[in-house]
């Protein structure tokens, strides 16, 4: 068979870029087809990059090889770090990127890289023999095969916007909604299911009254998402945020016209993100709460809107009126555009591979939206990892499974493919039980050779990578072996941080795994020592091994401990409906995931401890046999 391309990728969101990006930089000649080019990493929700767990993505998909990071780094609203007065695990950055700025500059870097060619089109089947697909049908029944296909249609497929009783089949922001697809995959027997996300009004600029409301500034100081950016952006360049609350009337307002919201009203059926609800559904499940925290964030330099952040809705316009004019500071608002709920299709996850392909129909690859979950980080770290296993797929390679303890993505993959999901999924740093492995910090230490092998990290970052680990060793190695002695500054500040009496003798390293001493405080005590080569970045990953290193190294020994039944595979033809002992939900649920391993088949909800009992014994009976 004559192909027209090594990769397809189907849409232009997140996932589609990076799944796209990844293909064209390791040497596939790759077609993106998006409905519209303008369209390109759109940013239908709050045009933000990062947050809880999502900055972490974001810095992964960047060490990984991925652009996501670049791109968040041109040229942001606002950048700050989140959590500072919290563990080291759970910092991160979240930045306000530009609503057109952002897609902008990406579609300057998709239209313009090599073995990438970019077509506007609507998808509607793809071309398959009774196992495998071999490309795509557009609307206008032109025929483009593929080695591989990607699908990333986001929130499109079959989707429909509902305010209050209206119900309109567009997409985001009055886009077309892509119609024939997902019956068509239903057809092929993948189980798709109804999910829904929303979004609230957008303000002008200049009809809001911030005096009455909390300023929240950016932050000053080296902060980017990728190793690879070096210009910062100062605390002046950055734009404000601001604080505001609802008010007892805002409530008496939703609580007076449930019935007109298209989520209490019947229209909804899809489910919505338990962890972004709309704020109808925060009104009823907390009606406890006397007020809920809103922001005010800017969209874009080049217009005059403003995301309410926090009042996401469905309600009819003119209940939306009433409801954002009972908000201190926006009485006198002029609004430019109302919210909205939208409905989508999206393939239930159990259908996957941890490969991100599909376990019915080899070479189609699914990533973002289209299988349940919620944001651009997620979309991009998904995006970007079916690009890679696609890529090594054709070229007979071993696939990149990322574990639980080497990354978020490998969380968020994880989960999907063995749990599901009934809602759009989003990533918590709860959802890790590796945190202190998993941090913002060290995403570079982590997974840059990683990406050097598969091939998306080129020779000037992995140069720089090899500088910055050389350093951070070198630093480590003078920290350990520099003993501090009792000189007076040193007993006063040390006394002050709760340690008295003082006589010398320990080390650099020593005296930072206490609590209340940071490296800071020492460096500028001792003020003729200096560690040469290392940015904020790498200070702050040095000072956390160092003080944290017992936390560590137990969390590696539960991931070793652990990774004893990942290496136990289960083979595919292995089948559970004779074993007997094994609980007929165990049954059930092992056969609809069809775990690769033991170490996945204990994740899966409702699997427990003595149904892998019983399952163990019976592999080690099936290994005999089939010997």
């Amino acid at each position: 068979m004559k192909f027209d391309y090594d990769i397809i990728v189907v849409g232009g969101g997140h996932a589609g870029v990076e799944a796209a990006l990844a293909s064209a930089h390791m040497g596939k000649n790759t077609l993106l087809l998006t409905m519209d080019i303008k369209k390109i990493a759109n940013m239908p929700c709050n045009p933000n990059i990062g947050g809880s767990a999502k900055g972490i993505v974001v810095r992964e998909v960047d060490a990984l090889g991925g652009m996501m990071g670049i791109f968040a780094d041109h040229d942001p609203l606002q950048i700050k770090i989140l959590n500072t007065g919290k563990g080291p695990g759970v910092r991160c950055l979240r930045a306000q990127e530009d609503k057109v700025g952002y897609p902008r500059y990406v579609q300057s870097i998709v239209l313009n890289t090599p073995n990438l060619t970019v077509k506007e089109a609507m998808v509607v089947s793809v071309i398959h023999d009774t196992e495998k697909v071999y490309g795509v049908r557009l609307e206008n029944d032109e025929e483009i095969l593929a080695k591989a296909t990607i699908l990333t249609t986001g929130t499109y497929m079959e989707s429909t916007i509902l305010v209050g009783h209206t119900v309109k089949e567009i997409g985001p922001e009055g886009d077309r909604s892509s119609k024939g697809l997902s019956p068509y995959l239903e057809k092929m027997g993948l189980k798709i299911f109804r999910l829904k996300t929303g979004t609230p009004a957008r303000l002008k600029k200049d009809t809001i009254d911030y005096s009455v409301m909390v300023e929240e500034p950016g932050m000053e100081g080296y902060l980017n998402f990728s190793y690879m950016s070096e210009r910062y952006h100062t605390l002046e360049e950055q734009v404000l945020c601001h604080l505001l609350y609802t008010t007892p009337e805002t409530h008496a307002i939703i609580n007076e016209h449930l019935g007109d919201s298209a989520m209490y009203s019947g229209l909804v059926t899809g489910t919505g993100a338990r962890y972004c609800p709309s704020i109808e559904d925060k009104i009823v499940r907390f009606s406890d709460k006397e007020r809920h925290q809103l922001f005010i964030e800017p969209e874009s330099r080049y217009t005059d809107s403003m995301y309410l952040q926090g009042l996401s809705t469905s309600m009819p316009v003119e209940v939306q009126e009433k409801m954002i004019r009972s908000l201190k500071g926006l009485e006198n608002v002029e609004i430019l555009k109302y919210g909205y709920a939208i409905e989508y299709d999206a393939i239930d996850p159990l259908e996957l591979k941890p490969t991100l392909e599909l376990k019915k129909w080899d070479n189609l690859y699914c990533a973002g939206q289209i299988i349940g979950t919620s944001g651009y980080e997620e979309a991009a770290g998904l995006g970007l990892l079916a690009g890679i296993n696609a890529v090594l797929k054709i070229d007979n390679k071993p696939p990149l499974i990322l574990k639980r303890d080497e990354a978020y993505i490998g969380v968020m993959i994880d989960d999907l493919v063995t749990k599901g999901t009934e809602e759009p999924y989003r990533l918590l740093s709860s959802r890790s039980e590796y945190r202190l492995l998993l941090r913002h910090d060290n995403a570079d230490s982590r997974l840059t050779e990683i990406g050097r092998q598969v091939g998306l990290v080129k020779d000037d970052r992995y140069a720089k990578f090899l500088k910055s680990q050389k350093a951070i060793a070198d630093a480590r190695a003078i920290l350990e072996t520099t003993q501090v002695s009792a000189d007076i500054p040193v007993v006063e500040f040390l006394e002050s941080v709760g340690y008295p009496n003082y006589s010398g003798g320990l080390t650099i390293a020593e005296l930072i795994k206490r609590p209340r001493v940071t490296l800071d405080d020492l460096l500028e005590l001792l003020g003729h020592l200096t560690l040469e080569g290392l940015n904020h970045n790498d200070l702050f990953q040095l000072e956390t091994d160092i003080k944290y290193e017992g936390y560590i190294n137990k969390q590696r020994q539960e991931a070793k401990r652990l990774k004893k039944l990942e290496e136990v595979e289960i083979p595919a033809s292995f089948t559970y409906d004779d074993l007997d002992g094994l609980r007929i939900e165990a049954r059930q649920r092992l056969a609809k995931v069809k775990p690769l391993t033991i170490g996945q088949a204990k994740r899966i909800s409702g699997v427990n401890p003595n149904d892998i009992i019983i399952l163990m014994t019976y592999l080690r009976r099936y290994g005999k046999n089939e010997k």
